[in-house]
């Protein structure tokens, strides 16, 4: 009877002794693909924008602050607002979505056909 329970302890199965450790793999995959893979798309795309970035440029700030580019800097711009009044920020303070679609023209709207 021990004898017996220990030999099916040993049992490894068809997976070996990775058998185990399976559902954690699987878990750290699926994390990668669907989590930290996105993430460091988004950054890469955000340093891209913010690179190619130059002088007349309009922009939107993460505070919400519109303004158009009037200097650029190594690591600042300064923004020009609306009252005319020039604000210093950081590049990284830039946002990228609402800096795209204030740029982005928009769309034509779509005919109705009766």
């Amino acid at each position: 009877m021990i004898a017996t329970i220990l030999l099916a302890a040993t049992d490894a199965g068809p997976f070996g002794s990775i058998g185990g450790f399976l559902p954690i793999i699987l878990i750290i995959i699926v994390f990668y693909f669907f989590m930290i893979r996105p993430q460091v798309k988004k950054q890469k795309d955000q340093k891209k924008y913010v690179d190619e970035l130059k002088k007349g440029d309009k922009v939107i700030t993460n505070a919400g602050i519109h303004g158009k580019i009037a200097d650029v800097a190594e690591k600042t711009f300064l923004i020009e607002t609306e009252g005319g009044h020039k604000i210093r920020f950081e590049k990284s303070s830039i946002s990228l979505e609402a800096s795209k679609a204030l740029n982005t023209p928009p769309a034509a709207p779509k005919e109705v056909k009766a």
